[in-house]
């Protein structure tokens, strides 16, 4: 797997939807596609993407294929966001003091009585 395969696979709508319910459960192709209202070949190329990314494994049972989330490259991907997590985290912390110190400095004098 690639970042810039992982990053693709993320990209589309569709794949982050089945990546959604995968998360849920494995599921076979067809309740994959019935959840997504896709065609079956549309679903398949999505599934392809996915599988290449090493965001799903695919297991055979009988005549179906099932499908499931592979953790490690969204643990991967977790990693690589930590630092922009705290990042956000700090400046989301700094705005509600923000927010906090207006929100004081605005209050009707009469009601601290």
């Amino acid at each position: 797997m690639s970042d810039a395969s992982l990053w693709t696979a993320l990209a589309d709508p569709h794949r982050r939807a089945i990546i959604a319910l995968l998360l849920e459960r494995p599921r076979p192709v067809g309740e994959i596609v019935e959840a997504c209202g896709l065609s079956q070949p549309g679903t398949s190329k999505h599934l392809k993407v996915l599988k290449e990314a090493g965001l799903v494994r695919v297991r055979q049972d009988a005549q179906r294929r099932v499908y499931a989330l592979d953790p490690a490259p969204i643990a991967e991907l977790d990693a690589w966001l930590a630092p922009y997590r705290k990042l956000w985290n700090e400046s989301l912390d700094a705005l509600g003091r923000r927010l906090d110190q207006a929100s004081e400095g605005t209050q009707d004098p009469a009601a601290k009585d």
